[in-house]
């Protein structure tokens, strides 16, 4: 993937009052103190993916929240945020001075799996958090090799064979196409296609790569119906995902078309290509569309939605990423919360492997959170859903994924 050039979002610092339960010793590492908890947080707030960028503001609205409520135990929580422009070597660079010159207790929800990947051994080898990455690839939930990084939603590799289930059950003699980001984000959703699919794989009859620095996929789709599928996999970041759907609208192909849940978002996504080409669009899901009627009277719904009007006023609510961000900062303050007053690394990583039933408010119901030392996914669950008319309407039962890690 080619370098892509950015600028640093110098320092933004969010200042924040998070606490937790007295302990009978107090005991911290860098980055905490009776007064402070500093978190960095890496995001592509230029380039390709920038979309993602309202991942991180909603993390630091979220913080804001927790502090006007009160906070726990006094502390004040300094969320330290730069962008890498989702470029690998700027996410280094940042990395770096995140741990080294701001001296962060851990790293939160960085952005972008080519970027986690390529922090990972440097975190593991500092052993400092690198806690739920906003990135789903089962590389963040292996505990053996990587005791110091934790993944957070479903995997790609698991939501790839989730989607193989649903197509073997559902239409068996299909004829499928596949368009990929061309970095480990698209290759792991292609791969646990693959491997769910197993003796079937050759029922993919065409795979077009792409890379980030690609203006468009036009070229890519064009190919790609010429295969003669019928059955059509968008595996992509949202810029490229919403293209795909767009021209494939335009051409009048008519496939069976799947798209991943990272790149689902009404307000990023389906809106941009117009939502007379979405119609039929599958993907699966673990959390809720705010923008769908139907949890209007929810109580965790009114709690986001609240949240939303107080602190993002001017956000968009289709924007699914927000409640991707949400959920991630809810699960943060809940380890912040178990660590106590010991706020070293070891024990908020402890602490993070020690999550039982958590429940978050923009979950679907029936999906919960646990966590174990040997166990760093804490979600392994999706629910397929299909856009009809301007919205996500969720289907069947909740399907089972299983760990990767």
């Amino acid at each position: 993937m080619r370098h892509i050039a950015s600028s640093v979002v110098a320092g933004i610092v969010f200042s924040v009052v998070v606490g937790a339960p007295a302990l009978a010793q107090k005991k911290y590492d860098p980055g905490a103190s009776d007064t402070t908890i500093r978190i960095g947080n890496i995001m592509p707030y230029s380039g390709p993916a920038s979309a993602y960028s309202v991942i991180g503001k909603t993390q630091a609205a979220y913080f804001k929240k927790i502090n006007d409520e009160g906070g726990i135990n006094g502390r004040k929580i300094e969320f330290i945020t730069y962008d890498d422009g989702y470029s690998p070597p700027k996410a280094v660079e940042q990395a770096r001075k995140l741990v080294e010159s701001d001296e962060v207790l851990l790293i939160f929800s960085p952005m972008g799996t080519p970027s986690n990947a390529a922090i990972q051994k440097y975190m593991n080898a500092r052993k400092v958090p690198q806690l739920f990455p906003a990135s789903y690839s089962a590389k963040w939930s292996d505990p053996k090799a990587y005791p110091w990084t934790m993944l957070l939603g479903t995997s790609y590799k698991t939501e790839g064979g989730i989607y193989a289930a649903y197509i073997l059950r559902e239409k068996p003699d299909a004829k499928i196409a596949i368009l990929y980001q061309n970095d480990d984000f698209g290759k792991e959703l292609l791969n646990g296609l693959k491997a769910g699919l197993g003796s079937k794989a050759s029922m993919i009859v065409a795979e077009a790569p792409y890379e980030v620095a690609d203006p468009t996929i036009d070229s890519q789709i064009v190919k790609l119906r010429h295969s003669g599928a019928d059955v059509m996999f968008s595996f992509g970041t949202p810029k490229f995902v919403a293209q795909s759907i767009k021209k494939i609208g335009e051409l009048g192909w008519k496939p069976m078309h799947f798209i991943p849940n990272v790149a689902s978002s009404v307000g990023t996504v389906l809106v941009p290509a117009g939502v007379e080409n979405a119609q039929g669009v599958l993907s699966g899901t673990f959390i809720k569309d705010a923008s769908d009627p139907q949890w209007d009277n929810d109580r965790g719904m009114k709690a986001y939605t609240s949240f939303l009007a107080k602190y993002m006023p001017d956000a968009n609510k289709a924007d699914s990423l927000m409640v991707h961000g949400y959920l991630g900062a809810q699960l943060m303050v809940q380890v912040l919360k178990q660590s106590g007053d010991n706020l070293t690394r070891e024990n908020v990583m402890k602490q993070a492997a020690s999550i039982k039933d958590f429940e978050s408010d923009v979950l679907i119901p029936g999906i919960v959170i646990n966590t174990g030392k040997n166990d760093f996914a804490p979600l392994e669950d999706m629910q397929m859903m299909r856009f009809k008319g301007s919205k996500w309407e969720p289907f069947g039962e909740v399907i089972r994924g299983r760990s990767d890690g």
